[in-house]
């Protein structure tokens, strides 16, 4: 298992060789779609993150980061399967500010280190910029341009 310096060095979606761990998770992607993919694997590596908080802040700001993370997670998977996803869409899109204001926090507090906040920064924005692009096809999808 990689530890939270090798994780954060690894950037997300690079295969670590022929049939590696990473490899195979992004193979999920195909059957998941992309943003739930990341953020699923965001959720990987937030949950032993957080463990390592203080006791102070671990209880608070730590369950509140998780319990917002997972609730993007079952907004996405609601996305993936129903229809008329654009709500859940944007309440998957409002999660994550929510979670990008708590990391800002937890930085401010010096409850996490620069590093692992430019880490999960640049995760949280992945998968925003995946679930503009979802919301941006459904959109396209739904109502065709007339010719």
């Amino acid at each position: 298992m990689t530890s939270l310096a090798e994780s954060a060095a690894q950037p997300a979606g690079k295969s670590s060789g022929a049939g590696g761990a990473r490899g195979d998770r992004m193979d999920h992607a195909r059957d998941t779609g992309a943003a739930l993919e990341a953020h699923y694997r965001f959720i990987l590596w937030l949950v032993p993150a957080v463990e390592r908080f203080p006791r102070n802040r671990k209880f608070l700001l730590g369950d509140r980061m998780q319990t917002t993370a997972l609730d993007v997670l079952e907004r996405l998977i609601e996305a993936t399967y129903i229809k008329r996803r654009e709500g859940y869409l944007a309440a998957a899109n409002l999660g994550l500010e929510k979670l990008r204001f708590l990391f800002r926090l937890a930085r401010d507090l010096r409850v996490l280190d620069h590093r692992h906040y430019e880490y999960a920064a640049r995760s949280i924005d992945d998968t925003g910029r995946k679930v503009g692009a979802w919301t941006k096809a459904h959109r396209a999808h739904k109502s065709p341009r007339a010719v």
